[in-house]
């Protein structure tokens, strides 16, 4: 399906679900956020990437505004949609300050696979335990996507960008697996240099071996 979106280019990575709250103090996306409350409408946030509008961004539902302030300056609160591509970009949309598109839905297959979900599910909690945020996995549903766990990953925005661009769920977890499979390593190595960093200097109580 194609339509036509305001849009708001943003060095970030927007996943479908995820919740984003927004301060909004340039005029053009004030106007953008009243455009949307007047028009019970939907907003783009395409991926500023590469020093460039990215092709791959996700429609936007405001929740509400959370804050006016006296010089138009505003706290908002969204929640990401569906995936787009961008198949014509408008600089500024017609008669607005803000930039806009013609872009296409990027339809997402729900082909999860339960046994590399279960492994991704063990291998973030070796990495949390590892880096003492285990916490982070109370807030995880049992069902969890993909998208849910993607910026709890360490990836930098190019990798994350990637993954926003890929359109299969299994495909996604391949990938999301791979890398947690690559970094627990580099991880585990960190903290064993950290210990033996804090033991220099100090006493040890060691254990002479038998020979």
């Amino acid at each position: 399906m194609q339509k036509y979106l305001p849009l708001f280019p943003l060095n970030i990575v927007v996943f479908p679900g995820e919740k984003l709250n927004l301060h909004i103090f340039e005029p053009r996306y004030k106007q953008l956020v009243h455009d949307c409350i007047e028009n019970e409408g939907t907003f783009g946030i395409p991926a500023f990437i590469n020093n460039g509008v990215g092709l791959y961004g996700t429609e936007i539902k405001l929740l509400h505004v959370e804050k006016k302030y006296d010089t138009g300056e505003m706290d908002i609160r969204t929640q990401g949609l569906g995936i787009f591509k961008i198949l014509e970009f408008d600089r500024q949309a017609p008669g607005r300050l803000y930039a806009g598109g013609k872009v296409e839905e990027v339809e997402n297959l729900e082909d999860e696979d339960i046994v590399t979900k279960m492994k991704i599910r063990e291998k973030l909690q070796e990495l949390y335990t590892a880096l003492g945020i285990s916490s982070i996995l109370m807030d995880l549903p049992e069902n969890f996507s993909s998208f849910d766990v993607a910026h709890h990953l360490g990836l930098n925005t190019e990798q994350e960008y990637t993954l926003l661009q890929c359109n299969s769920e299994a495909l996604r977890q391949e990938m999301i697996l791979q890398h947690l499979e690559q970094v627990l390593p580099i991880v585990a190595e960190t903290e064993k240099l950290k210990e033996r960093v804090k033991l220099n200097g100090h006493f040890k109580n060691l254990t002479p071996p038998n020979f």
